[in-house]
């Protein structure tokens, strides 16, 4: 346990973690603030946040504004100028902040921007981005999915996963850990140290990888330098402590490892194996965020969900393949006091009365194209709900058309509590008077009357 967690951590309940989490959010006391004003807004913006993650009604509906580029598109940065020219980025959304951050309680940051160097460095396999696979002009990277495992490496995968990890997979996701094929299992290195076991650091392509890691340790360096030089900010408004992420097991396998053509062949080829890997993929995942060296500051866990999206499959098949896997996972971090905010990409529809198997405040329900006025009836007595403004509509709408639109999910979905408004999704080129009626609907139509 974290010698920053409380003595009695391990006699609290899960409900009295949760607490402890979001309580220590709104201390201030080792936080500094230009202004006693901007202090009060701090605490203000995250009670807000504090009361809807316990579905009770805060003193207005929080907005999670989708700005995503916009900031450098109105300074006219491109994707590809913002990833290999990070203070070109900076400058941008510091002009943007000036301007609009008051406006829009907004405080745009560019940790969003994938450092194009370093992607170089590494010859990463799995993105295209601009420049690299993608004209220049283009607006953003895309995942260029394949079998990074293969079906008969199932066995290898659950017997030993870093083995799997560090001498298969990553070779083949990044370029410059080629070499790393060249070594035996370092389970193989005891205490009798054969010189055979670490010949592979002799050979000049190995050596070559570790000098080229050197230069990948200083180039992300000098962007976290750069980056957090400029400042901190929450696009919320509040500052709900540690965020991190985690994945469904079904997507880590389906998305990372087999691919969809792959991992849809395996439920019903080896349908035995592949539970079987669900479960060392789930155990790898709780571990990795409860053996975090921040986890005493984590407050949030958010996941990008793919493939249990309706029409992916059955329902028999989400029971059987992608839900167990997944459930586990968030029990075992609810047990913690981490709030599971599940992005559910596409639509949820099918899923609605499946997915209520939690205990009230404990994950919060993003969704995308899933029906809101459905999702209020059954799930917004036990959980808060985020969504969910078309990201087509931010993109191409009208704003009255936008302002509407939120007035009818804040009316409807907000009521009681427990509801952020935001886009369904992330939109490239969003239209800044569509993100401005947002607000302006939030600021007209979203205080609860006490």
């Amino acid at each position: 346990m974290p010698s920053n967690l409380p003595d009695n951590w391990a006699q609290m309940t899960p409900e009295q973690k949760r607490q402890y989490r979001l309580n220590k959010t709104l201390d201030t006391s080792a936080m500094k603030f230009p202004s006693p004003e901007a202090e009060k807004a701090y605490k203000t913006r995250t009670q807000r946040m504090v009361d809807v993650y316990n579905v009770r009604e805060p003193d207005r509906v929080p907005v999670n504004l989708p700005v995503g580029n916009l900031p450098l598109r109105m300074a006219g940065v491109n994707s590809h100028s913002a990833m290999y020219d990070y203070e070109k980025a900076l400058e941008a959304t510091r002009k943007f902040n000036e301007k609009y951050s008051q406006e829009l309680e907004y405080t745009a940051m560019p940790f969003f921007i994938t450092p194009g160097k370093i992607l170089d460095l590494l010859d990463y396999k799995l993105y295209a981005w601009p420049g690299h696979g993608l004209s220049e002009t283009g607006s953003s990277w895309q995942y260029i999915e394949g079998e990074y495992m293969t079906v008969d490496e199932y066995d290898d995968l659950i017997r030993d996963p870093s083995d799997f990890w560090i001498r298969t997979y990553l070779p083949r996701a990044f370029g410059i850990l080629e070499p790393m094929r060249l070594f035996q299992p370092f389970t193989n290195i005891t205490e009798n140290v054969h010189v055979m076991q670490f010949m592979p650091l002799a050979m000049p392509q190995v050596q070559q990888m570790l000098q080229k890691m050197l230069e990948v340790g200083k180039e992300y360096q000098r962007v976290m330098q750069t980056m957090m030089g400029a400042g901190g900010g929450m696009s919320m408004g509040g500052g709900m402590g540690g965020v991190t992420f985690a994945k469904a097991p079904f997507d880590t396998l389906g998305d990372t490892l087999r691919g969809t053509t792959g991992i849809m062949k395996d439920m019903f080829r080896c349908p035995d194996k592949l539970l079987k890997a669900l479960d060392v993929v789930a155990d790898i995942t709780i571990n990795t965020i409860l053996k975090s060296p921040n986890i005493a500051n984590m407050t949030i866990v958010t996941y990008p969900l793919h493939k249990g999206a309706d029409g992916w499959m059955s329902q028999k098949a989400f029971d059987t393949f992608y839900w167990p896997s997944l459930k586990k996972v968030m029990d075992a971090l609810i047990n913690e006091g981490l709030i599971q905010s599940m992005f559910a990409e596409g639509s949820f529809n099918t899923r609605l009365e499946y997915i209520d198997q939690f205990p009230k405040g404990s994950v919060v329900w993003y969704f995308d194209r899933t029906d809101m006025f459905k999702a209020k009836q059954i799930l917004g007595k036990k959980y808060c709900l985020q969504g969910n403004v078309p990201s087509s509509m931010i993109v191409t709408g009208d704003p009255k058309d936008v302002k509407e639109y939120c007035r009818k999910l804040i009316e409807e979905v907000g009521k009681g509590g427990g509801f952020i408004l935001s886009s369904g999704s992330v939109a490239d080129n969003p239209k800044l008077e569509n993100i401005q009626a947002m607000m302006a609907a939030v600021r007209e139509y979203g205080y609860y009357k006490k």
